[in-house]
């Protein structure tokens, strides 16, 4: 995909990493492990790979990252316990690049719960792979109409990738930050299209 971009457009200015899977919903000791080993492959391996045949050309032009990280990075989901350790090291993968890549600005971030396929995946094969209160939670989520649109943290993003300044390289951002959400609004506008 490096290759391909660089023939094509002669350079390479950010890198966003948001593609994410959250199967295998079962407890650590029922996964099935290729199911597992596929999630870490997708949420970590993936954007380190990216990341490695993209670096020489965004050192080339003081580009970004940004890794589409998860609250899961730090809070523990049960039945979710490949998404939470890919997500972590994610997270920590971004500090370790924006520590050996000082032109590079490298970040994570949250992009809160959003309503995408996950979450109906959560609603549908949580209860049966959750504990019933955490099940519960996600089905209440969409009820209760408090799941963001994705143009809600795409703006961020986009502006993220656009122009976030180097100082902001090795942090770990929630979508709803003043300090990305109001240069977003700025740049983008306040909602979609953008």
């Amino acid at each position: 995909m490096a290759e391909e971009t660089l023939n094509r457009f002669g350079r390479i200015d950010a890198l966003v990493n948001n593609a994410g899977v959250i199967e295998p919903l079962a407890r650590a000791a029922e996964a099935d492990p290729e199911t597992w080993r596929y999630n870490v492959t997708v949420n970590l391996l993936a954007p380190f790979y990216l990341a490695r045949f993209a670096l020489s050309a965004l050192r080339a032009q003081g580009g970004r990252i940004v890794n589409v990280s998860s609250g899961a990075a730090h809070h523990p989901i049960s039945a979710a316990s490949a998404y939470c350790a890919a997500k972590a090291g994610l997270t920590h993968l971004s500090r370790v690049l924006a520590a050996e890549e000082p032109d590079v600005t490298v970040m994570a971030m949250r992009p809160g719960v959003v309503d995408t396929d996950m979450q109906l995946l959560l609603r549908q094969q949580g209860p049966s792979a959750m504990p019933p209160a955490e099940a519960a939670y996600y089905a209440r989520l969409k009820m209760d109409g408090k799941l963001e649109p994705p143009w809600v943290p795409a703006r961020v993003i986009a502006w993220m990738a656009l122009a976030a300044p180097l100082s902001f390289s090795g942090e770990f951002f929630n979508y709803d930050d003043p300090r990305l959400v109001n240069p977003a609004v700025d740049l983008l506008g306040a909602t979609p299209p953008f």
